[in-house]
């Protein structure tokens, strides 16, 4: 976990971030690192922890402790989501989707939680898709740590992905010219 923190650290800059500590019953504790705002105004929410262990073939009998994709999860906000929003907490728990119900996090995934991510918002689920920040290369055997831009969705969006793939999502979003950063747009047209 320190070379995730270090490489977070080099690749996204600016002031040191602040961590919230997220722990669930038989799961090991997940931080959530906040980025404030550097040149941008855009503060980033960064899990670490989610890749502490490689996430198996929920088919494979038994698991290689050393091999299998790994993933921290990104959230960028335009001004970010406030202190007291419970935006950590939601991270936290779409990261521990792997150690609790054996979810494999890649792009183009859908994780609805059926309610909202954070206080007064309409998302209620996230489309994982690449993120900015390259991935961390670890010793062999080991896989190399993906770090997966998680980015918010209403209801209608997660219908819409479900419906017609997450590709279609983006390039209604890029017709509409959506910033899918602000935490305040609206749903896309769809």
């Amino acid at each position: 976990m320190a070379a995730v923190r270090a490489h977070l650290l080099e690749q996204i800059g600016g002031p040191e971030p602040t961590a919230a500590s997220v722990t669930f019953l038989g799961v090991e504790p997940l931080d959530v690192l906040r980025f404030p705002p550097a040149e941008d105004d855009l503060v980033r929410y960064v899990t670490l922890g989610c890749s502490r262990h490689p996430m198996g073939d929920p088919g494979e009998l038994v698991a290689d402790p050393m091999r299998g994709p790994r993933a921290e999860l990104v959230l960028t906000l335009r001004g970010g989501a406030g202190v007291s929003s419970g935006v950590a907490r939601t991270l936290a728990v779409l990261a521990a989707a792997p150690s609790v119900e054996g979810v494999v996090l890649v792009e183009d995934a859908l994780l609805d939680l059926g309610e909202p991510l954070w206080k007064d918002t309409p998302f209620t689920a996230v489309l994982l898709g690449k993120s900015s920040i390259p991935d961390l290369a670890l010793p062999e055997p080991a896989d190399a740590v993906q770090f997966l831009a998680a980015v918010p969705l209403t209801g209608t969006e997660a219908a819409w992905v479900r419906l017609r793939g997450a590709e279609a999502l983006r390039e209604a979003w890029t017709e509409a010219g959506i910033d899918v950063r602000d935490p305040n747009r609206g749903a896309a047209s769809l």
